[in-house]
């Protein structure tokens, strides 16, 4: 569980981060949205200590990364994981070897053990006959698949994501999905996703908070969204016509989430 108190983060005379505080629970995945400038960026590396916070406590399970000196800060970072919005994978390394690089920095382990660690989670994200090319010969959802696979091959109790559906088409971004909410309940991991994609957020959005101008104006979850009483929150999340459209029949019908009414609409198409 991470813990975040009251905090903010200002760039000379401009305030980005306006005081806020949250909670992102282990074993779920917690979606942070906005639109662009809503300071989520801002946010996800200040939790990263990436940026220092101008004030405020950010808890790592009770653990404050401000006050930590260097050794702690240290450990904390070999028990998280991140996913980079480009997958960042070094070009001329395998895939084999992108992966084994978190255990190279982090770890004692012996050449062999790496090695079972990585052929573990290259299975587990469906990339077994993948190990020995390099990224510029897999496709870019094979890419975000790599990333996944070497932002978990250390057993990180902290998953970090930004924008993981950033660039990929639509199926593509819905495999992501699946397997970044599937790690968190396999792994218990304290999952935090930064993301623009409102599929997403209907799908696997078990925490959201929702930033505007450097404010939280809105936290809940995939369930409770559509009968949100936040103007800005709905304006931003059904802005295209078609999420319009989609949420007055839920409203009219009563159902509660987009998802269910998707699966139900797949289930009578398969039963036809």
């Amino acid at each position: 569980m991470i813990e975040v108190k009251d905090l903010k983060k200002s760039f000379g005379d401009v305030e980005v981060l306006k005081g806020i505080s949250t909670t992102f629970e282990k074993g779920k995945t917690n979606l942070i949205i906005g639109q662009s400038g809503s300071g989520k960026t801002v946010f996800l590396k200040s939790l990263l200590n990436v940026y220092q916070p101008s004030s405020g406590e950010i808890l790592f399970d009770g653990r404050d990364i401000n006050v930590m000196n260097r050794e702690e800060k240290q450990q904390l970072r070999s028990e998280i994981g991140t996913l980079f919005q480009g997958s960042a994978l070094f070009d001329s390394l395998t895939v084999e070897e992108n992966i084994m690089f978190p255990l190279d920095m982090f770890t004692n382990l012996t050449f062999r053990e790496k090695k079972r660690r990585v052929f573990e989670v290259i299975g587990r994200v469906h990339l077994d006959k993948a190990n020995r090319k390099f990224p510029s010969e897999i496709s870019g959802g094979m890419q975000k698949r790599v990333a996944i696979a070497r932002a978990i091959v250390n057993h990180p109790k902290y998953l970090f994501c930004d924008e993981p559906n950033s660039g990929l088409d639509p199926y593509t971004s819905n495999v992501i999905d699946d397997l970044l909410l599937e790690i968190t309940k396999e792994y218990n991991t304290t999952t935090i996703i930064n993301t623009h994609d409102m599929n997403s957020v209907m799908t696997i959005g078990e925490k959201i908070v929702y930033l505007r101008l450097g404010i939280k104006e809105w936290e809940g979850n995939k369930d409770i969204l559509i009968t949100a009483g936040n103007k800005n929150l709905i304006d931003f999340v059904y802005s295209s016509e078609l999420f319009k459209e989609l949420r007055e029949y839920l409203l009219e019908n009563n159902k509660t989430t987009i998802e269910n009414t998707i699966t139900k609409i797949d289930d009578n198409e398969k039963d036809n």
